[in-house]
Formats: structure tokens, C-alpha cells, sequence
């Protein structure tokens, strides 16, 4: 897909900021949307898609982080934050909580087209792998799942944990590690709701293709995406 194809998504509360931002990305080929307030982001990506979100933290209505937490719930699009706070702590909590970049104000436009055509150019290389794991497609966007061109129902955290194992092939993780990647709210969970994840993974998938072995068990260590 070209940059003239690509969706840009800025939410941004002070409109000469969002306006010249966007015509920065216009003149990279990228269209774009301007959402002023925290309450109209979740509906717009549903309906629209965006390819990318420019989501700034201090927004009127809702804070940028809980937007970001509900987004991702049903969506994996990448997201570049956005704030005028320089506290490293801040910092830190918009990283791990998995935005693929973080921008502090006063920002230049073009240096924020540049991370945008970055951010874009890896999602499109992941994808291109992640259809070649087995049959298995996934779009994040869609919250859709296919393998061997059939249909794949999961729920919210099943999607969540399937799409994470996917872009980390063969890669072995703990219990704990994808527990904090299928629940952000902090919510207490144990190692069972992990396993049963797993179990409900493994008879769905294997329903459409029982010969094959796509998420395994490592002995005490974790569970792993195996090609």
C-alpha cells in the first residue's frame, strides 16, 4: 500500500499544532483526520481504520493514556503519543504500556513524518511475515483472524494473545509476560487464566488444522508461536 493510501489519525486538542501537522503529512502523501477531543477517538477508529494514531496525552474530556488502553482492546494499530510532559517517568509509562513512539512538544513536523514513514515501513514488514506462519493471517485492525482462509472466532483476550505470539515467532514467553500483554487495566489474574487461554487457542485453531501445532509448550519457561 502506498503513503497516498495511508490513514493518519491526529488527536490533538490546539488546532494550529494539528493543522500544520497534518499538512506536513499531506505533502508525504499520507490523508489525514484532525479529532479535537478524547470522547470521539474509540468511534472514529472503529469506523474508519486508521493505518496510524497521533494521539496526544492531554486531551479535553479523556486523558490520551486511557484512550490508548481501550484502543487497545480491540485494535493494535501502531500509536505515536504526543505531550508536552518531559517527566521521564511519563515517558516510561507511554513506552511500556506499548506505543511504538513517543514525541515530546514542541516537536518538529518533518522530524514526526520521518517516525511516521519509520513506524509504517515495520508495521508493513510485520505484516508481511505474519501472513507466513502457517496459514495463519492476522489483522489488527479488524480484530480478524483467518487460517487456511477459514474464519478464526476468538474473544478480545485470545485475539490479543495470538496477535502478540505472531509477531514474536518461536520467541518463548512466561506466564507472567503475556499476562501483561493481554491485560493492561491491572487487573489480578493468575497462571490458570493464561493456560486456559492457551487451551482455548490451541482447540480452535486445531479445529480448522488438527495436525498442526501452533502454540507450544516449553517446559517450565513459557509457551511460544511455533512455525
Amino acid at each position: 500500500m502506498s503513503s497516498q493510501e495511508k490513514l493518519i489519525l491526529v488527536v490533538e486538542d490546539e488546532p494550529s499544532l494539528a493543522v500544520v501537522l497534518c499538512e506536513y503529512l499531506a505533502r508525504a502523501g499520507y490523508r489525514t483526520h484532525i479529532i479535537d477531543n478524547g470522547l470521539d477517538v474509540i468511534d472514529w477508529v472503529k469506523l474508519n481504520h486508521p493505518d496510524l494514531l497521533i494521539l496526544d496525552l492531554m486531551l479535553p474530556a479523556r486523558d490520551g493514556l486511557d484512550i490508548y488502553r481501550e484502543l487497545r482492546t480491540f485494535s493494535q494499530v501502531p500509536v505515536v503519543m504526543a505531550t508536552a510532559r518531559i517527566d521521564e517517568i511519563d515517558r516510561l509509562v507511554g513506552l511500556e504500556l506499548g506505543a511504538d513512539d513517543y514525541i515530546c512538544k514542541p516537536y518538529s513536523s518533518r522530524e514526526v513524518v520521518v517516525r511516521v514513514k519509520n513506524i509504517l515501513r515495520r508495521a508493513g514488514d510485520e505484516n508481511k511475515e505474519e501472513q507466513q506462519v502457517k496459514g495463519l493471517i492476522i489483522d489488527d485492525k479488524k480484530m480478524a483472524v483467518s487460517l487456511n482462509a477459514v474464519p478464526v472466532t476468538l474473544t478480545p483476550a485470545e485475539f490479543r494473545l495470538l496477535s502478540f505470539f505472531n509477531k514474536h515467532p518461536e520467541q518463548v514467553f512466561s506466564r507472567e509476560q503475556l499476562m501483561t500483554q493481554i491485560y493492561e487495566d491491572d487487573r489480578v489474574v493468575t497462571d490458570r487464566t493464561i493456560d486456559s487461554h492457551i487451551k482455548n487457542l490451541r482447540k480452535k485453531l486445531q479445529s480448522i488444522a488438527e495436525d498442526s501445532e501452533y502454540i507450544k509448550s516449553i517446559y517450565g519457561v513459557g509457551y511460544k508461536l511455533a512455525l
